[in-house]
């Protein structure tokens, strides 16, 4: 009995998620109400509110959840030396590509969420972790360089998922690394 409460839960959660997803393809988080969702993912609204505050509650589950579950992925990569740095960054763009339309979506700057400031300070963290650590910086300018890294790179991938995602994981991978390693003068 409580595996097949906790099945329906899930398949709650995910409908109502894939509703809100399909939603903000159309329109901003602040013109979406929860009677939509619920229509669209055929559950009614005491349901809704049995799982969720309201649909803004919704949505930074759905942020969080891919936060963590990138946390994941990218905890499975080593950090220790320059090559290391080329694998995690090719790593979390394949993370991007099996969740790409949710991350295209989250990451669209006419999109009024705040998952870009959550994956920056994510990523600012995997930075202090992982790649200072790898490397000398000036304590006082390392806050400086990682917030002029991390906003360069979700830019460029920003303009790679609306691109279609043209270049391989690998081949951006090699390109948002070379920036960061040699600046411009690494393409002059």
């Amino acid at each position: 009995m409580n595996s097949k409460l906790d099945r329906r839960k899930k398949y709650t959660r995910m409908a109502l998620k894939d509703s809100l997803i399909k939603l903000l393809k159309e329109k901003p988080i602040s013109s979406i109400t929860v009677k939509e969702i619920c229509e669209l993912a055929d559950i009614n609204r005491s349901t809704f509110y049995a799982h969720y505050l309201d649909h803004f509650d919704l949505l930074d589950k759905i942020e969080e959840e891919i936060i963590q579950d990138m946390a994941g992925y990218l905890n499975q990569c080593a950090h220790e030396n320059d090559e290391d740095d080329l694998q995690l960054i090719e790593r979390l763009l394949e993370y991007f590509t099996s969740k790409h339309e949710v991350c295209q979506i989250l990451l669209n700057e006419n999109t009024d969420t705040t998952f870009q400031k959550k994956v920056s300070t994510f990523a600012h963290q995997a930075f202090i972790k992982n790649w200072k650590a790898a490397h000398t910086l000036d304590p006082e300018l390392s806050d400086y360089i990682s917030t002029f890294i991390i906003s360069g790179s979700i830019d460029v991938i920003r303009k790679w998922s609306n691109n279609g995602m043209d270049k391989t994981p690998k081949e951006l991978a090699e390109v948002i690394n070379k920036l960061i390693k040699n600046g411009f003068s690494g393409w002059l």
